[in-house]
């Protein structure tokens, strides 16, 4: 029985589910299932103490309608991957072609620009709110010495997000950074060699040969992004509470805010749940689509 068990997926088309296997199950356990039971709390009134358990239909979802702070929070997290996922894929591309040989002061440079990654956003969020605090931080006191007005970073409604978004740019392009950094070494050096004796210039063989040759890399570097700038939560909730007067409060922290605090809504918060993770659905399935005809385009 154990022979004929062992035989059966001793081939490698068989085995190769068995290796599977555990990912599967943590994917469902841990991702299929509450995704499923999301979407169903999303039908009820059900709030964090299981006390309630009504079926109400769509009125959780028509009331996001007529919910201001749940479509503000929805611009405001749209506003934050706008600005944020270009500028960590500009940033992140350009520290890869500048590091690009590897010499010892471009390895030191990686090491060094990767380090916020391993760190907690937390404890960034909580070092950021300090450097830019106008009344003790170093970054305002910096412009007071030079006589310029001191910017409330944190505290000014129009500057709270862009300070948001460079804070987590700052954190997370080293990931970027490495995985464009990684393509870009791929590439066959006799291509650079052909175009210098062509006469191609440095930004021509960018163009014409780094760019096009790393499109799928940069096309998951800017799914990737897309998906997690919609998710934000963590350095928001940190450096600003969704303030000032809720102009960086985000879809996530919104969701948060309702079923994790009073009233304790689960049932609204999981409707809210199911409705970002539709307009994340099609954002990243449209962007996939889009680097995918452009990668059959660059061959």
């Amino acid at each position: 029985m154990l022979k004929s068990i062992a035989r059966y997926w001793n081939k490698p088309s068989r085995a190769a589910y068995l290796f599977l296997a555990p990912s599967f199950l943590v994917l469902l356990v841990f991702t299929v299932v509450p995704l499923l039971g999301t979407f169903a709390i999303s039908f009820t009134d059900l709030n964090i103490f299981f006390t309630n358990n009504n079926i109400v239909g769509l009125d959780n979802f028509m009331r996001i309608f007529s919910d201001e702070r749940a479509i503000n929070s929805l611009i405001h997290t749209l506003y934050f991957t706008i600005l944020e996922t270009p500028l960590q894929i500009i940033v992140g591309l350009f520290a890869a072609v500048v590091l690009s040989k590897n010499t010892k002061f471009n390895r030191f440079c990686r090491s060094t620009f990767y380090i916020p990654v391993i760190c907690s956003l937390t404890s960034i969020a909580i070092i950021f709110s300090m450097l830019l605090d106008p009344n003790v931080g170093a970054i305002p006191y910096l412009f007071s010495q030079l006589g310029l007005p001191i910017p409330q970073f944190f505290r000014d409604p129009t500057l709270a997000m862009p300070t948001v978004a460079i804070m987590t740019v700052w954190k997370n392009f080293g990931v970027t950074m490495t995985i464009l950094l990684t393509a870009i070494q791929g590439i066959s050096p006799s291509l650079y060699e052909s175009a210098e004796m062509d006469g191609a210039t440095s930004r021509q063989q960018f163009f014409n040969i780094t760019l096009p040759q790393i499109v799928p890399s940069l096309g998951f570097c800017i799914l990737t992004n897309l998906i997690g700038s919609m998710q934000v939560f963590d350095q928001v909730y940190v450096a600003t509470a969704g303030g000032p007067q809720f102009k960086t409060e985000t879809a996530v922290q919104y969701i948060y805010s309702r079923g994790f605090t009073a009233p304790y809504e689960l049932g609204y918060a999981s409707a809210l749940s199911s409705i970002l993770f539709v307009i994340i659905a099609v954002i990243a399935i449209s962007t996939n689509l889009y680097m995918t005809r452009k990668e059959r385009q660059m061959k």
